[in-house]
């Protein structure tokens, strides 16, 4: 029951990730378009006259500032679209046309039952809201996932229907949107009357975890790192970011819900004059130790490495830093000590808990888009002043953690002789993304009269590894991992999925993650069309 579950789970994480994949590049336009735009920022650096109201360039960052916030007010329908599509095993574009589909039926029903009973009056304030241009009932994002999940569910269970003759034309990929705008028709009217029930409780909930003060805050970090080697971090702070349990607040005129969302809308909007630190709570604590922190653990397995190996674990060491400073994808570096050292994670995931806390004391009001790296941090905090941020506070936090993260892991490392990069044995070779797998694979095909190229070299050894084509069910990735679904685990070959350049593989009942870190989506199309040759 636990593998079942953790393949579901496992599913439902990486769907997420297709939605999430456009709030960097929405962020990046809000971000830029927001801060050149502000008035005040404009007159504290004497740029009026290149970006003051009236010049080419106001008015262009202007469109862009709108064209990031267009995404931002639409989440719940990309959502809905995104996780029909991450969901679906086949035939995908007629889960994402299904999944619009539904969101719009389930939403015009909410709002006719509104008008016929005239509820909406006696609802707590911020309960409704103009979805798509529709008024309906706040649900957020969840309303997306509702839609995203039940869809694509629908999807895989019809698809390939058969139905009699003289309806055969709306069997099979056509009976799809139908089924789901009938089942949506009445999952709508059944939220009217359900949804303000649940939402009370999502409501109870952020309040409980709000209410626990700063230690909230630390339990919240502990957990969102601790969720990490299981691929179920998205599943866990996304209502955080995106519903009620991240909070609720006006701004504009508006009642915003979820931490990132309410994040964005005070971004957008030039009257704000601090962000709100009760919703950047959930983001800002990542900051020190992605930038800083993890960087001052690659330097400690640098410097306990053997000098002999010194030279190649500070090439690797050094490219996993940079990724985790710049674009805040940690898991290249955190998964070098996890898999050899799961101590040294256990101590970096209450560090990480109490990176999130001190920010939330000494009040930081830095969001982000997708993870904590130095991109985010200059958009979202430096660029927008210390005075409505406190980012200052995420560089004086980050140099000390540069230092506790170095001389502790100098210390746990010594202490037990773990064997990070670069403390291998002769017999062992130092890796973390190595190639030479990969090669000694290609070398061979090469010897036997193979025309392989790279990339179908690396497919044909995942297939292998996952236990043939037949055995794969169900295939996607997120960030950095690919996730699998097969029929039988035992067929599975962690051996040769590190040949094919993994840092790690885990395996949970059906469900496998092969960790190749941010290529990994390039790597999943390529196995696709080997797949489908």
């Amino acid at each position: 029951m636990k593998d079942k579950i953790f393949g579901v789970l496992q599913r439902v994480g990486r769907s997420f990730m297709l939605p999430i994949a456009i709030l960097p590049v929405a962020g990046l336009f809000l971000g830029i378009g927001g801060s050149f735009t502000n008035e005040t920022m404009v007159k504290a650096y004497h740029l009026t006259g290149i970006l003051g109201k009236g010049t080419l360039l106001n008015s262009f960052l202007t469109v862009l500032s709108r064209c990031g916030d267009i995404v931002f007010a639409n989440l719940p329908l990309i959502f809905a679209i995104g996780v029909a599509i991450g969901m679906a095993k086949k035939e995908k574009e007629v889960a994402a046309l299904s999944g619009a589909i539904a969101f719009f039926i389930m939403h015009t029903a909410i709002s006719a039952m509104l008008d016929i009973t005239d509820v909406a009056k006696t609802l707590p304030s911020g309960s409704t809201a103009t979805v798509v241009g529709i008024n309906s009932l706040q649900m957020g994002v969840f309303g997306g996932i509702v839609v995203g999940l039940g869809v694509a569910a629908l999807h895989n269970r019809f698809y390939k229907i058969e139905l009699p003759q003289v309806l055969s034309f709306f069997g099979g990929t056509r009976f799809v949107p139908i089924i789901s705008a009938i089942t949506y028709l009445f999952v709508g009217i059944l939220m009217f009357f359900v949804w303000p029930t649940i939402q009370s409780g999502i409501y109870a909930l952020g309040d409980l975890v709000r209410g626990s003060g700063y230690a909230g805050t630390w339990i919240y970090g502990i957990i969102e790192r601790a969720l990490i080697p299981f691929g179920l971090h998205h599943v866990f702070y996304l209502p955080f970011w995106q519903t009620g349990v991240g909070g609720k607040l006006e701004v504009g005129g508006k009642v915003i819900e979820g931490a990132q969302n309410i994040f964005f809308a005070q971004l957008a909007d030039p009257h704000t004059t601090k962000f709100s630190v009760e919703a950047t709570r959930f983001m800002a604590g990542k900051f020190p130790f992605m930038i800083f922190g993890l960087p001052g653990a690659a330097l400690a397995m640098y410097k306990t490495a053997r000098p002999e190996k010194k030279k190649i674990a500070g090439g690797l060491l050094l490219s996993a830093a940079i990724t985790a400073m710049l674009t805040g994808i940690t898991e290249p570096i955190e998964f070098t000590f996890l898999f050899v050292a799961p101590l040294l994670y256990v101590v970096h995931s209450i560090l990480a808990g109490l990176s999130f806390m001190l920010m939330h004391i000494f009040h930081v009001g830095v969001g982000m888009t997708f993870s904590g790296g130095l991109i985010d941090l200059t958009l979202f905090g430096i660029l927008q002043g210390n005075a409505k941020t406190n980012w200052i506070w995420v560089v004086i936090v980050g140099i000390v953690y540069f230092v506790v993260y170095y001389f502790l892991f100098s210390f746990l490392i010594k202490k037990f002789n773990y064997k990070t990069p670069g403390r291998e044995d002769d017999t062992e070779e130092t890796k973390l993304y190595t190639r030479k797998d990969l090669n000694e694979a290609k070398a061979n095909a090469a010897s036997k009269g193979s025309n392989a190229d790279d990339s179908e070299t690396v497919s044909k050894l995942i297939t292998e590894g996952l236990g043939g084509a037949d055995n794969i069910s169900d295939l996607d990735c997120c960030a950095t991992r690919l996730r699998c679904t097969v029929k039988n685990s035992d067929l599975v070959k962690e051996d040769v999925l590190k040949q094919s350049g993994a840092a790690g593989v885990i395996k949970k009942g059906q469900g496998v993650q092969v960790i190749y870190g941010p290529r990994v989506s390039v790597i999943k199309s390529n196995l696709e069309d080997y797949l489908g040759k």
